[in-house]
C-alpha cells in the first residue's frame, strides 16, 4: 500500500456528536422502546415515500419478513427475485414458507429485467420483489403493469435505495409494501434498523401487530407477532441521519459523476443510469473487463478500498442450490452470473475529498495499463 495517503475506505458510517447527543438524550429519558423517538421517525421518514404509513422495525430483513408475512405470502406461493442481490431477499421468501423464483437482471442497471421475471411466472406466482441494487431504481413502471395485469403484490427492497426515484415517484411508493435498512453501512442509519412503507392502513396496523407480538394494547394479543421493534435509541439516530440524508444523497450523486466523466480506463465499465431514474449511489459499482482479481488488488496497493457486492449469487449459494439441485432445478441466470465475476465498488460516500476522488480515479485508470 502506498505511504504517500490514507486508506480510501470503500465505505465509512457516519456517527457524529450529534447521533451521539440523541442517543444520550433518549438513554436519560428512560424511554428506551417504542416510544414517541420511533413514532416520531415513522413521521419523518413518511415524506421519502409520497407520505405513506411507516412501520420502523429491527432491521431491513425484519422488514422484508414482516411485508411478506402482513401480505398473507406463505406456503405454495411462487416469489419471483433477483438472485443479484444480499440473501436477505430471499431468505425472507424462504421464512415465511413460500418458493423463491430467480429472474434475471438488466445488465447496466443490475435490477430485475421485466422480461425476466414475465418468464418466471406461473400459475403459483403470488409476489414480485425487485430489488433497487446499489441505489438505482427497478424499472418498477414496467414491473408494477406486470404485477396488475396479473394480480400480484410488490413488495420493494428499498435497503439499499434511500431517496432514489423512477420519473419522479420515491422507490417505496409503488409496490404494496416498500422495506428499507439503516444498517451502519447504508446511506443513513440508525446504528441498526429497517422501516417498511405501505400505502393501506390496514396493512400498516398489521405490520405493527407483528412487529409487537401480535399487539397493540398489552396482553391483548390479535395475532401471532414477535419482537423485532426498533429501539427509540435507534430512532433517535435515524432521525438526526434523516435530517442529513439530502445533503449526503447530493454529494454521493456529485462524487459519482465525477468518478464518471474522469474514469477513462478502456477495460473498466462505469455505472449506467436508466432514463428518468435518480440513481443515488449506495454503491458506485464498476466492471473489470479482465483480472478482477488482480484489479482489486492494484486498487488496495494504491490505497483505494474496494469491494465486490455479490461475488456469489443467491441462487448459487449452499441454501438455495442444494435443494434447487435436488429437486432438478438449474437456473438459467446469464446476466446475473457475468455481474457477479465482474462488478467492483469503488468509494463514492460524502466523506470523500476531492483529493481522495482524484486519487480513486488515478488508480482505475492505471488498470488500464497494468491488466
Amino acid at each position: 500500500m502506498t505511504d504517500a495517503h490514507e486508506f480510501v475506505p470503500a465505505a465509512k458510517p457516519v456517527i457524529g456528536e450529534e447521533e451521539i447527543e440523541a442517543a444520550v438524550r433518549v438513554l436519560r429519558s428512560g424511554m428506551v422502546v417504542q416510544g414517541p423517538e420511533v413514532a416520531a421517525f415513522e413521521e419523518e421518514f413518511s415524506e421519502l415515500v409520497d407520505g405513506r404509513h411507516c412501520v420502523a422495525v429491527n432491521s431491513g430483513t425484519s422488514a422484508l419478513h414482516l411485508s411478506l408475512l402482513a401480505l398473507g405470502l406463505g406456503p405454495g406461493d411462487e416469489v419471483i427475485v433477483p438472485s443479484f442481490s444480499f440473501a436477505a431477499s430471499a431468505n425472507a421468501v424462504r421464512l415465511v414458507g413460500a418458493d423463491v423464483v430467480f429472474a434475471d437482471i438488466d445488465p447496466e442497471t443490475y435490477c430485475l429485467d421485466p422480461a425476466a421475471v414475465e418468464a418466471a411466472l406461473s400459475p403459483r406466482t403470488a409476489a414480485i420483489m425487485p430489488v433497487h441494487l446499489y441505489g438505482h431504481p427497478a424499472a418498477m413502471d414496467k414491473i408494477m403493469a406486470i404485477a396488475e395485469q396479473h394480480g400480484l403484490a410488490v413488495i420493494e427492497d428499498a435497503c439499499q435505495a434511500h431517496a432514489a426515484a423512477l420519473h419522479g415517484t420515491p422507490v417505496g411508493a409503488f409496490g404494496a409494501a416498500g422495506t428499507f435498512s439503516f444498517y451502519p453501512t447504508k446511506n443513513m442509519h440508525s446504528l441498526e434498523g429497517g422501516m417498511i412503507s405501505t400505502g393501506d392502513a390496514e396493512t400498516a396496523r398489521t405490520l405493527r401487530l407483528l412487529r409487537n407480538q401480535g399487539m397493540e394494547k398489552r396482553y391483548a394479543n390479535e395475532i401471532v407477532g414477535a419482537n423485532v421493534r426498533m429501539t427509540d435509541v435507534s430512532a433517535a439516530i435515524g432521525r438526526v441521519q434523516r435530517g442529513k440524508l439530502t445533503g449526503w444523497t447530493e454529494q454521493r450523486i456529485a462524487n459519482a459523476a465525477y468518478l464518471t466523466e474522469h474514469i477513462t480506463a478502456s477495460n473498466v465499465v462505469t455505472p449506467k443510469v436508466a432514463e428518468g431514474a435518480r440513481h443515488i449511489y449506495h454503491q458506485y459499482t464498476v466492471r473489470v473487463l479482465g483480472d478482477r482479481d488482480a484489479a482489486m488488488a492494484k486498487l488496495t496497493e494504491a490505497g483505494i478500498g474496494n469491494a465486490v457486492y455479490y461475488p456469489t449469487p443467491i441462487h448459487r449459494l449452499k441454501p438455495y442450490w442444494e435443494p434447487d439441485q435436488k429437486a432438478g432445478r438449474d437456473w438459467d441466470l446469464p446476466e446475473t452470473d457475468r455481474a457477479a465475476a465482474q462488478v467492483v465498488s469503488l468509494p463514492v460516500h460524502p466523506a470523500l475529498s476531492a483529493q481522495d476522488l482524484e486519487r480513486i480515479v488515478t488508480a482505475v485508470n492505471a488498470l488500464g495499463e497494468q491488466l
